[in-house]
């Protein structure tokens, strides 16, 4: 599908019969509301164009909350394949702890469109934050493990789900091996119930790569342990670092060129990001702080703020500078250029699909983008 961009004095009227298509259409695919304001720069998805029916299909999942609006999960649901909520934590002594909205009501949305449920599985404490000891204390205590595994296998049974994601981050170095056996463990007693395992994988370059995030992740072990991986290939630009691109596609690739050569590309998920950042700068480490925006949000920003929308063509995402009370912001988001160069990837190296962090925002451009790249049967 053609991406336009959006020039000085242009039109939503203009950019619809440039391409023989409505304003309804062009307003529909990339959010924009009435009056139909621009900002210079802004990509604009036109419907239509020339599909490839000889694509492969590519699979997509999406993670949302609970208390994800109605209307924007059955919006979404119709491109997803798995529908990951998140999400189950676990008591120190293995026992499942729900989460704290109940669930039911998005399994059965998820069922009337022939998706897939995912349970993810974290060990969230009571702050919100991975708690490694906790992982710890259920790898190496066998009846901690055990009733945790028999809780899961308990759950998906009654609750209709199709499978398990375990995601588990800052996983203690020491515990890297009892980790991959766990999931190792964990798939074997779902698969043998008719139920799948995947494990989220921190966005590793190297095998002997240093950090917390990383040295607890096993990539060989993995994705031999469990049915499928996702690469959580984002969060280079994060909340409280420096302003940057969320995912910038040279370091992207790196990641995935990285785990090709340990896990077989037809596991392989990659992680897209569904949302951006606002910084302002100047940066000061400890004290800065960015504001977490939607993708379309962040394009009336940049209209509320007369802002120009630029495009970095080594990260491959847009951004722009807006003032505000005197100070400065950086604002890096998505766009329908920036998921067309990440989808590239799946494509490139046969991976087997994607998975989106998060779908609590909808953003309609890159359903669509991805599905007219990957033909679904």
């Amino acid at each position: 599908m053609p991406i336009y961009i959006v020039e000085p004095g242009d039109t939503i009227d203009r950019i619809a019969e440039l391409y023989g298509i409505t304003v309804d259409e062009i307003s529909y695919v990339n959010q924009i509301p009435p009056p139909y304001r621009l900002a210079i720069g802004q990509a604009i998805l036109i419907l239509g164009g020339t599909q490839n029916p000889d694509r492969r299909f590519a699979t997509a999942g999406g993670y949302a909350y609970p208390f994800i609006s109605p209307w924007v999960l059955r919006e979404t649901l119709p491109y997803l394949t798995n529908l990951l909520v998140f999400s189950y934590g676990f008591t120190w002594e293995g026992n499942l702890i729900p989460p704290t909205i109940n669930e039911d009501w998005m399994l059965q949305e998820a069922f009337h469109v022939d998706c897939s449920p995912i349970l993810v599985l974290t060990p969230l404490g009571e702050d919100g934050r991975f708690n490694n000891s906790l992982i710890h204390e259920m790898l190496t205590e066998e009846i901690v493990k055990e009733t945790l595994i028999q809780e899961l296998l308990e759950t998906v049974e009654r609750k209709g789900y199709r499978g398990v994601d375990v995601d588990f981050e800052y996983i203690l170095a020491e515990d890297r091996d009892l980790f991959t056996a766990f999931v190792g463990e964990l798939r074997q007693r779902m698969n043998d119930a008719g139920y799948t395992v995947s494990v989220a994988l921190a966005p590793k370059t190297s095998a002997d790569q240093k950090g917390l995030l990383y040295e607890g992740k096993d990539y060989r072990g993995l994705g031999e342990a469990a049915n499928e991986v996702l690469l959580m290939a984002y969060e280079w630009g994060f909340t409280y670092g420096p302003a940057m691109a969320v995912a910038p596609l040279n370091k992207v690739r790196q990641v995935v060129e990285y785990a090709l050569t340990e896990i077989l590309p037809e596991k392989i998920n990659l992680g897209i990001p569904n949302y951006g950042y606002d910084w302002i700068n100047p940066f000061v480490k400890g004290e800065s702080k960015a504001v977490t925006i939607g993708n379309v949000e962040a394009v009336q920003i940049a209209i509320d703020n007369d802002a120009r929308i630029q495009f970095d063509e080594t990260a491959q995402s847009p951004y722009f500078l807006y003032d505000k009370g005197g100070r400065e912001h950086e604002v890096w988001f998505e766009d329908a250029r920036s998921m067309r160069a990440k989808f590239g990837l799946v494509d490139e190296y046969g991976l087997k699909g994607i998975g989106v962090w998060q779908i609590m925002r909808l953003f309609r451009a890159m359903w669509l983008e991805y599905t007219n790249q990957y033909i679904v049967p």
